[in-house]
């Protein structure tokens, strides 16, 4: 009876459009994790793929959780499982599903990272701005880990960019990435397609042989996701 009574409450929230409070952390390898939030996008429930990496001198995230309701559950359990805090966090580009909780992180002290284009865009949009911003490709380094910031060009939004650890051979793509499942380019409100055909092939070519590659949603399983990515681009421009 409790099982259902639970199941039942699930479904009455989604049915008023109220902000899922689900996280999902996974580990993927070493002292990364990747971690999964939720949000209703046309009626249906979408997970957001973000990522985090536990360093001597504390975890760095990538992305943001949509809003609040999951920004301080994400703190709190990575405080419980790594007894770390967060002090650095880096979003990929300017929609909600990556900037989302990056005022909460700035009055938690945390470092918040944009690139300066990214920044511009939250204002323009009313959305979550940083305290910090780059303007080109930086090199990051917080403890033992070292990662390198990239814009490959227009793509997915004006502004994506794509995180590389060269040591581990880990590239993170948020949603300028699309994974191996995707069965096409999802949201394109503010893509440039024929753009991104050619970004992605400078992502291609810059970043060889990833043992990880992750997406911004859905499975990171494929280490072809980048290929697929551009086929799909490849088939919507034809």
């Amino acid at each position: 009876m409790k099982k259902c009574i639970l199941i039942l409450l699930f479904f009455v929230q989604l049915s008023l459009g109220q902000n899922s409070t689900a996280l999902k952390i996974t580990h993927l390898t070493g002292d990364f994790y990747i971690y999964e939030t939720f949000q209703l996008f046309k009626n249906s429930l979408v997970a957001a793929n973000g990522m985090y990496v536990v360093t001597n001198d504390g975890v760095v995230l990538l992305d943001s959780p949509w809003d609040a309701n999951q920004a301080l559950p994400l703190l709190d359990s990575i405080f419980k499982k790594h007894h770390k805090k967060v002090v650095m966090s880096i979003a990929t580009h300017f929609h909600a599903d990556r900037t989302g909780s990056l005022d909460i992180y700035n009055s938690k002290g945390i470092a918040t990272y944009t690139s300066k284009q990214t920044d511009s865009l939250c204002v323009v949009h009313g959305e979550k701005r940083p305290s910090f911003t780059f303007k080109n490709d930086t090199v990051f380094k917080v403890g033992n880990y070292s990662f390198k910031t990239f814009y490959p060009g227009k793509g997915h939004a004006p502004d994506n960019i794509v995180i590389w650890f060269e040591k581990e051979r880990l590239l993170y793509g948020g949603c300028f990435i699309k994974s191996s499942e995707a069965t096409d380019l999802g949201n394109l409100s503010d893509a440039n397609v024929n753009e991104w055909e050619t970004s992605t092939e400078k992502v291609l070519h810059t970043f060889r042989k990833p043992k990880y590659i992750i997406p911004g949603h859905q499975s990171w399983k494929s280490k072809k996701s980048v290929r697929h990515t551009l086929q799909l681009i490849k088939n919507y421009l034809k």
